[in-house]
C-alpha cells in the first residue's frame, strides 16, 4: 500500500482570491474562515478574496492566511476522500504550524492564536531590521558555505539540492549575491520578502513567540510531523515549543525531511495550501515521488480523483 505524506505551503505563497472558491463549495471551509476571523478580530475570508495583495503579504495577516487556506483545503480533501489517511506531514516554514495542527498537537484556534503572535512579532522584526533574501541556484553547498561566511550571512531554506535561500541584512544579502554569482551559481533571484526570515535578525520574533506557546495546550503527533530544524519527526510537547522558537532563525531542512520520508516508504505527496512551489521541491529531491497540489476547487476535485482512484 502506498505512503502519502501531506504537506503544506509556506509564506510567500500567498495570492489574492486565495481560500475564495472553497468557501463558496464547502461549508467546513467556511467554517474555519469564520473561526480565524473571530479570533483575529478582522474578515480573514474578505481579505484573502480581495486583498489588496500588500496588505495579505504583510506578516501578520499573511501568516493566518496562508494557514487557515491550507487548513481549508486539507479539510475539504478529507470530507470528499474519508478514507485517506496520511503516513505523515510536514510544511516549509510557517506550513509547519499547519503540519502540527493536521498532526493533532494543538486546536485550530490555539494554531491562529500563535500565528496571529508570531506573524505581528515577524512583521515586527523586520521593521526593526532591514533584512533580504536572495535564492541561489546550481551552486554547491561548500561553496555556498564559502559564500555565507565571507558576506556573513545565513543558509535560511535548504529547499532542494539545486535551490538554496540565503537570509541576513540587506547589504549582506547584495554581497552575498554577488559572492555566489561570481563562484558560479546558475542563477540568483532576491525575493521579494519583508525581511531576513530564518536568521539571527529574527530572535526578537522566537522571544516573542516562546511566551505565546506557555499559554498553548500541546499534544505529542498522533503521526509523524517532520521538523523543519532537525529534519526528523517532532516527539515530547516540550521538545516541540522549544523547535518551534528555534525554528525561527534556524535554516528549514526541506531536504532532509523529504528523504526522511523517503527513507520510511513515502512515495507520495500532497501539497495543501496556494502554489504548487512544494510539489515541484519534492520531486528534485526525490526523482521518484508522485506529488499533487491542492490550492481550490478545482485542482481539489482532480486530487481526489487521483487518490481514489
Amino acid at each position: 500500500m502506498k505512503k502519502t505524506a501531506v504537506v503544506f505551503a509556506g509564506q510567500g505563497a500567498q495570492a489574492v482570491g486565495m481560500g475564495k472558491d472553497l468557501v463558496a463549495a464547502h461549508a467546513e471551509c467556511k467554517d474555519l474562515f469564520d473561526r480565524a476571523s473571530a479570533v483575529l478580530g478582522f474578515d480573514l475570508a474578505r481579505l484573502c478574496a480581495e486583498g489588496p495583495i500588500e496588505e495579505i503579504t504583510r506578516s501578520d495577516n499573511c501568516q493566518p492566511a496562508i494557514f487557515v487556506t491550507s487548513a481549508a483545503c486539507f479539510t475539504a480533501l478529507r470530507k470528499l476522500h474519508p478514507g485517506f489517511a496520511a503516513s505523515g506531514f510536514a510544511g516549509l516554514s510557517l506550513g509547519e504550524w499547519t503540519a502540527l495542527w493536521a498532526g493533532g498537537v494543538l486546536s485550530f484556534e490555539d494554531a491562529v492564536k500563535v500565528l496571529k503572535v508570531r506573524g505581528k512579532a515577524m512583521q515586527e522584526a523586520c521593521e526593526e531590521r532591514q533584512g533580504g533574501m536572495v535564492s541561489v541556484m546550481g551552486l554547491a553547498l561548500p561553496e555556498l558555505e564559502k559564500v555565507c561566511a565571507a558576506a556573513g550571512v545565513q543558509m535560511a531554506n535548504i529547499n532542494s539540492p539545486e535551490q538554496i535561500v540565503l537570509s541576513g541584512d540587506k547589504a549582506k544579502i547584495a554581497e552575498a549575491e554577488k559572492l555566489a554569482q561570481a563562484a558560479g551559481a546558475k542563477k540568483t533571484v532576491v525575493l521579494p520578502v519583508a525581511g531576513a526570515f530564518h536568521s539571527p535578525l529574527m530572535a526578537s520574533a522566537g522571544a516573542k513567540l516562546e511566551q505565546v506557546l506557555k499559554e498553548v495546550s500541546i499534544q505529542a503527533p498522533a503521526v509523524p510531523v517532520v521538523s523543519n530544524v532537525t529534519g526528523k519527526p517532532h516527539g515530547t510537547p516540550d521538545e516541540i515549543r522549544a523547535l518551534m522558537v528555534r525554528q525561527v532563525t534556524s535554516s528549514v531542512q526541506w531536504v532532509a525531511s523529504i528523504e526522511w520520508f523517503r527513507q520510511n516508504g513515502v512515495t507520495d505527496y500532497v501539497e495543501c495550501g496556494p502554489g504548487k512551489v512544494l510539489a515541484g521541491l519534492i520531486k528534485r529531491i526525490d526523482k521518484d515521488a508522485a506529488a499533487v497540489s491542492i490550492g481550490d476547487v478545482a485542482t481539489l476535485d482532480k486530487a481526489v480523483a487521483g487518490l481514489k482512484g
